[in-house]
């Protein structure tokens, strides 16, 4: 079965931190980009981070850059999420999806893990 599985989600105060992870079965890390996405109640959905994960440069979003931290380990096909100092803006559903490093169009999805931060 190719699939994503994202977890680590869960409920945090405001300052908290969270490790978010997404394990990749059926496939290997080579040569793609994983991203993470959100998406908030009401809201759409939002790009947060992302890793290639051959040479691992990573992109954050403006509203995470300093608090968040994407990494990967190819060996165990696992790509983190690190979220620091989470505020409640920061709640929302966190998918994590994969796409080929020269392709626009995202392949696989995760099923998405709830962060819910409290004020």
């Amino acid at each position: 079965d190719v699939q994503l599985q994202a977890s680590g989600g869960g409920l945090v105060q405001a300052g908290g931190s969270l490790r978010l992870s997404c394990a990749a079965s059926g496939f290997t890390l080579d040569d793609l980009t994983i991203s993470w996405f959100r998406q908030a109640p009401g809201k759409g959905r939002e790009g947060v981070a992302c890793i290639g994960t051959n040479d691992g440069s990573t992109y954050y979003a403006d509203s995470v850059k300093g608090r968040f931290t994407v990494s990967r380990d190819n060996a165990k096909k696992t790509v983190y999420l690190q979220m620091n100092n989470l505020k409640p803006e920061d709640t929302a559903v966190y998918y994590c999806a994969s796409k080929s490093s020269d392709s626009s169009r995202y392949e696989f999805w995760g099923q998405g893990t709830q962060v819910t931060v409290s004020s």
